[in-house]
């Protein structure tokens, strides 16, 4: 089954379970999923999401076997790696890398150095068959009753990253996985789910790209992430999805008593993308920070987000989001701080500041803060500004020209999150920049 474009159907999702040969229990989940999408609605608010069309996707498409060495991919897919930079990424600073394109696994390693402390870093698919205690955790943080895109991604889910750290471990050096979506009109729905056990840390990089065709791709990819007592665990995202792309994802965690979990992203391209990591604070002491840039350009809706969930004492949330907008485009960004009875003494703060590049473009802020007791210390705070003409004319006057002008002002905008991305990722988010801003004002 290399590629597969029927119709969902429970023909289908039973045939899929049996090519990855399955456990009962997953084909099981998988069912369920399908009845719970059939019957949930598109979400009510947001983008419009009219032009997706589900009975027009390729729901599996296998490009190669895995293999271990990169040398031993296809031409074409070594070719795509290297220009994206991933040997030199996976030689300098990462402990671990697996490439997915499409719908399946082709690139897998791992530190010798990790593997002796115990760390599995391994495909979603092994692991289901490996671990039988993966149940335990498997869309437990997520539901498919959550939304209509967690069920369908339930139903079809392929791929992604199974990552287990051992009480105690600290893993120094990123991990990463990077996601291609290499063939036309395809859905990509790879399935991450992380577990770190007590006083643990991690660090773990996401990447996301697409090429441009003319037929509409989704991508829908679920995070589930359980950060148990005094564990450590930071996510971040580096996505330049193309303009036919719809982004439409499910991110959460759950944080036990003074564990941290943080998300940090940046966000480029997609036609439509909604986004809205969250963290829920369970245990008291519980921290989450969510770091967040995106860049929408003409004809994108960019429509994300953060939410904190505080339902401990003594818990702590901040949430920090900076967007760019230029052209026809429109970015909205959504954050939640909500604060349970028993949460007493939580602290959230809320930020979100957006720079406009043209008259056209549109962004709207939609804060929901909630605290049910007294014993609080919430804020929010948005600003939204334009690039001036004055500043503009000073930096040309200086030598640059327009596009570099641009450049430079929205990475003094952004520069608070991309400090926070490792060096060698902050520096591919400014090369992306540059080029955009390139492409808009030949």
């Amino acid at each position: 089954m290399n590629r597969v474009a029927a119709r969902l159907s429970k023909a289908f999702v039973e045939q899929l379970s049996w090519e990855k040969d399955e456990p009962a229990w997953m084909r099981e989940h998988r069912l369920r999923c399908l009845e719970i999408f059939e019957r949930l609605p598109l979400p009510r608010f947001g983008p419009d999401l009219s032009a997706l069309d589900l009975g027009d996707l390729t729901y599996y498409a296998r490009p190669v076997a895995p293999v271990e060495r990169l040398e031993d991919l296809p031409e074409d897919i070594r070719r795509t790696f290297q220009a994206l930079g991933l040997p030199e990424a996976e030689q300098r600073a990462l402990g671990g890398l697996r490439a997915q394109v499409d719908s399946e696994e082709v690139y897998r390693s791992l530190l010798r150095e990790l593997r002796a402390k115990g760390v599995i870093f391994m495909s979603m698919e092994e692991a289901v068959r490996e671990y039988p205690w993966v149940q335990e955790y498997f869309m437990k943080v997520i539901p498919p009753e959550d939304n209509k895109f967690a069920a369908l991604h339930g139903a079809v889910w392929s791929g992604g990253t199974f990552i287990w750290v051992p009480e105690g471990v600290e893993v120094e050096i990123p991990l990463q996985a990077y996601y291609r979506m290499q063939t036309e009109g395809v859905g990509q729905f790879e399935h991450t789910l992380i577990i770190a056990e007590r006083g643990s840390s991690l660090h773990y990089i996401e990447g996301c790209s697409a090429p441009r065709y003319s037929r509409m791709s989704l991508h829908s990819g679920m995070v589930e992430i359980v950060a148990k007592e005094g564990a450590r665990v930071r996510f971040t995202t580096i996505q330049n999805w193309s303009k036919n792309v719809y982004n439409l994802n499910n991110k959460r965690a759950w944080a036990y008593a003074e564990a941290r979990v943080d998300w940090v992203s940046g966000s480029l391209g997609s036609r439509v993308t909604m986004l809205y990591p969250t963290t829920v604070l369970l245990g008291p002491g519980a921290r989450t920070e969510n770091l967040s840039f995106t860049f929408a350009q003409e004809g994108m809706w960019l429509d994300t987000g953060a939410r904190a969930i505080h339902r401990a004492p003594e818990t702590s949330s901040r949430l920090v989001s900076r967007s760019v907008v230029q052209g026809r485009a429109t970015s909205v960004f959504r954050g939640t701080i909500q604060v349970a009875p028993e949460a007493r003494r939580a602290k959230g703060h809320m930020e979100c500041s957006t720079l406009l590049l043209s008259p056209e473009a549109r962004t709207e802020t939609i804060p929901i803060i909630r605290a049910e007791n007294e014993e609080v210390e919430l804020g929010h705070e948005a600003t939204v500004g334009r690039v001036s003409q004055e500043q503009l004319f000073y930096l040309m006057s200086r030598g640059l020209d327009e596009a570099q002008a641009l450049s430079l002002i929205v990475n003094g905008f952004v520069s608070p999150i991309l400090q926070e991305i490792p060096w060698e990722y902050a520096l591919e988010l400014r090369r992306l920049l540059e080029m955009s801003f390139a492409e808009a004002v030949a």
